[in-house]
């Protein structure tokens, strides 16, 4: 049913949308537009799903993680591919520590006896499911380690879940924890875990939420077969990223590293992952209290907490070993600036042969370069530098990619543009996260993207999904009013980090998604047969995901004056604040109404003796919090964008030179950067965003001042938001500046 209506939005939304081809290119002159026009229309023409097609069966063959033969093949091939497309290209090549696992043993010792199978069978309808080389089931960061305890089941492991634990008067310390995949980023739980001070972390996927509770598995449908496992990197990557030996410098031959016992990003205790297949003998020797509701998965079981007669015996060893990383980096350079490049990335490794993570990003990017290289041999050159790279070791943290960006930070911060990252790709909606200056920049490329499926715009299909799947009826309004695409806000988990939280980069990241399940993710089951079947069959959304990053990158690099609006910028940051301002409202409202329930015994009245639920404890009260010096900061921000804005169209009208104005825009982002960084976690350095420290992938806006309320530290919370208020001032005076240019 949801499917029709979105089909019916699309459209209504097709006849109501009146601007879905501007005449004018932002960032262009009339004149201009037209040129790049012609140019983009040619771009579009020689792009070609075929060889989408034939390059993720090519590249996914084999297993190539990083530091395999395989791994080393495929950065070869893509090497070979750029030269033959007429690009300049090298491979930069860095040294990183990467663990493989030697010994993995997971023991059920009482009540009864079982022993994990731990690995995921061939099938015969997945071709590459039987080679040799791929990788064992297991989570890259965690620490070696053997260890007998009793089993206690938290949830998805998340803080609040060891909030209900309290509760229930469990505690995991010296004890081994369950958890499930989901709701965070996998590193978190076990760091969540270690933090409540238990000994090992156990992850599985619960059928529930990835397998048949869901819809047919893997091979006759698309979802996690009851022995697929979820490969992954544990690392505390809400630290640093990147080679944990070498933070905040590029892992070259001779970089200085640290010992590994003082790489803080490295787990302290032992972490596997499991199929359902293996948790379902351990949770069901759980005895103690039922799970609650909402804890309960879809294993014919009764979910119990712990811990009890429940024990396991978990044992992981690994080679830690220094690795080759190797980056394949593609250059054409610019006619008119070739000192401000424009980047475009996607990784090429993956944990096993990867077809879908990231063999079907990086196939797009290839056909992006094919085109623009067949353009090249017509004669057309690009104004900017355009520097098109295939990362390696992102898999186990996004090694390749932040070494190269701290090997070259100081020349990137001279002439960076932009970077445009893409990762996996597969059918269905546009997503897309960035720098909210290019708001303008991604609405016009959306509107001029065609949707394979449906043969609207992307922007409209997108629309048509965020109106139907609105809560409310003011909600589907909002939706249907909107005029422009909106941004999402960048966290963590792919090669994007590096550029925009560390060095100030202005960045995009680009992907197609939202109509397969991903049953087959960070498993062996990740391979052109399962693309073909489940994800992209006819390669069509690897052509769309070509035009829409190729757009952005042939844009970037033509445009007289370059398309940053910070007026998206002020409103968004606006939006953040008012969050922020609420949340500390309803944090107080919550603190008074909780301790008035606790002063009136609600709790005790209300708990089942039996079960002796340990009661809640008062908490302090919410002091006032002084939002001044941001709204101040941000009415600078409101002059100073709007006059930037006057001033860039001004510019865009004139004939003359843009180089100084231009480089102003470019480097605006950094101003945005603390050189303290983030509260215990330096290295990141953007003060608007950055990777939650509890969510991992999942973003934090405005990350210092949001997670001081969270953790209710509210001296840090008003330190954070004199120190945002104080960056923001900082970009409104380089606006101002920028304007006078």
């Amino acid at each position: 049913m949801r499917k029709i209506l979105i089909a019916g939005m699309i459209v209504l939304l097709s006849h109501a949308t009146t601007d879905a081809q501007t005449k004018t290119i932002t960032g262009f002159t009339e004149r201009s537009s037209e040129e790049e026009t012609k140019v983009e229309q040619k771009f579009d023409a020689q792009l070609s799903a075929q060889k989408v097609g034939a390059n993720i069966k090519e590249l996914s063959a084999k297993p190539h993680h990083i530091g395999s033969v395989g791994g080393k093949a495929v950065a070869d091939a893509i090497y070979n591919k750029y030269k033959s497309y007429g690009w300049d290209v090298k491979i930069e090549t860095y040294k990183v520590l990467f663990p493989s696992p030697k010994t993995r043993v997971l023991e059920l010792t009482a009540p009864t006896v079982y022993k994990a199978l731990l690995k995921e069978p061939a099938l015969k309808e997945d071709a590459t499911s039987d080679q040799e080389d791929q990788l064992p089931t297991y989570n890259a960061w965690s620490a070696d380690g053997d260890v007998t305890a009793e089993l206690v089941f938290v949830n998805y492991g998340l803080p609040a879940d060891y909030e209900e634990l309290e509760k229930l008067g469990i505690d995991v310390k010296g004890k081994i924890v369950i958890a499930k995949y989901g709701r965070s980023w996998r590193g978190i739980k076990p760091k969540v875990a270690y933090e409540h001070g238990a000994i090992g972390c156990i992850i599985y996927s619960d059928p529930k939420d990835d397998g048949y509770y869901q819809g047919e598995v893997y091979p006759k449908g698309a979802y996690k077969n009851e022995y697929g496992v979820q490969r992954g990197s544990v690392m505390d990557m809400v630290i640093y990223p990147g080679d944990p030996l070498t933070p905040g410098i590029g892992a070259t031959e001779n970089a200085k590293r640290l010992d590994r016992k003082d790489a803080v990003t490295i787990l302290k205790i032992p972490v596997l992952p499991i199929s359902y297949h293996d948790a379902k003998p351990l949770l069901e020797a759980l005895d103690g209290p039922v799970a609650p509701d909402d804890w309960r998965g879809a294993l014919p079981i009764t979910y119990h907490v712990g811990p009890g007669k429940a024990k396991v015996h978990l044992k992981v060893e690994f080679n830690w070993d220094l690795k080759p990383a190797y980056d394949v980096i593609a250059m054409i350079k610019g006619s008119d600036y070739p000192d401000e490049w424009v980047i475009r990335g996607n990784h090429h490794d993956a944990w096993v042969n990867g077809a879908g993570d990231p063999i079907s990003g990086q196939s797009a990017l290839l056909e992006e370069a094919r085109s623009i290289g067949e353009l090249v041999k017509a004669g057309w050159k690009p104004k900017r530098t355009l520097v098109y790279c295939a990362w390696d070791g992102e898999e186990p943290g996004l090694l390749g990619s932040t070494e190269w960006a701290e090997d070259h930070g100081t020349e990137l911060q001279q002439k960076a543009v932009a970077y445009i990252n893409s990762d996996g790709n597969g059918r269905g909606f546009l997503g897309a996260e960035g720098s909210h200056a290019f708001e303008t920049l991604v609405t016009e490329i959306s509107k001029d993207v065609i949707d394979p499926q449906t043969n609207v715009s992307v922007y409209e299909r997108r629309k048509a999904s965020e109106v139907v799947r609105a809560p409310s009826l003011k909600a589907k309004r909002d939706a249907m009013s909107k005029k422009s695409f909106s941004l999402g806000a960048m966290g963590s988990g792919s090669d994007y980090s590096t550029f925009i939280q560390h060095l100030g980069v202005p960045s995009l990241n680009f992907g197609y998604g939202g109509e397969d399940p991903g049953g087959e993710y960070h498993s062996i089951y990740d391979s052109y047969d399962d693309y073909r079947r489940f994800k992209d069959s006819t390669f069509d959304y690897g052509v769309a995901l070509a035009k829409t990053a190729g757009r952005a990158a042939l844009r970037l690099a033509d445009a007289d004056v370059l398309p940053f609006d910070f007026r998206s910028l002020h409103k968004t940051i606006s939006g953040y604040v008012t969050e922020l301002t609420a949340l500390v409202d309803q944090t107080r409202e919550n603190t008074a109404l909780e301790n008035e329930l606790i002063k009136t015994k609600q709790y005790t009245l209300a708990a089942d003796p039996l079960k002796k639920l340990k009661m809640p404890v008062a908490k302090a009260e919410v002091p006032f919090i002084d939002f001044s010096p941001l709204q101040n900061a941000l009415s600078a921000l409101e002059k100073s964008s709007n006059q930037l804005a006057d001033a860039w169209s001004k510019s865009i009208a004139s004939s003359g030179d843009h180089d100084a104005l231009n480089k102003s825009l470019y480097q605006a982002e950094q101003q945005l950067l603390y050189a303290n960084g983030l509260p215990r976690r330096p290295w990141f350095k953007h003060t608007i965003y950055a990777p939650g420290f509890y969510t991992g992938y999942g973003v934090k806006t405005m990350p210092g001042i949001r997670e001081a309320i969270e953790q209710r530290d509210w001296k840090e919370a008003q330190e954070q938001i004199n120190i945002d208020a104080e960056a923001i001032n900082k970009f409104s005076n380089y606006l101002e500046q920028a304007a006078k240019k």
